[in-house]
């Protein structure tokens, strides 16, 4: 069993940074493939980046690409999205999420979210214009 916190969202401005973390808890994460996903209102969940726990390996959803950063911390087993340059469409709720049978994070992403073995409870962004 993995328990995953997720915290650091809050309301920004059009531009600016947040730096969300994801806390995991109760088993190793070698193996997993480690993500965030968001969902805004009326929306459907979306992947926005992935990263292989043990290689590092990340993959992220184009519109994303430049502006968000995932890394990982082994020693304190904490996942994290830096986000820079934050628009409004950045908007929802973030997701952390753990996937052992997806092999990299593009698998993840391909699967959308399905194949996820642990979901975080999610920490609300919300970007003003």
């Amino acid at each position: 069993q993995v328990q995953l916190v997720e915290s650091g969202g809050g309301l920004v401005q059009t531009g600016n940074s947040l730096r969300l973390s994801c806390a995991a808890s109760g088993r190793t994460l070698n193996g997993y493939i480690m993500g965030w996903f968001r969902q805004a209102p009326g929306k459907e969940r979306e992947f926005v980046a992935g990263i292989s726990w043990s290689s590092g390996s990340a993959y992220y959803v184009d519109s994303v690409k430049g502006r968000f950063t995932i890394s990982r911390d082994n020693a304190k087993n904490t996942l994290y999205l830096q986000m820079n340059s934050l628009k409004p469409e950045d908007t929802a709720v973030y997701y952390c999420a753990a996937d052992r049978g997806a092999r990299t994070a593009q698998v993840m992403a391909a699967r959308k979210g399905y194949g996820v073995d642990y979901w975080g409870k999610g920490t609300l962004v919300t970007v003003s214009s």
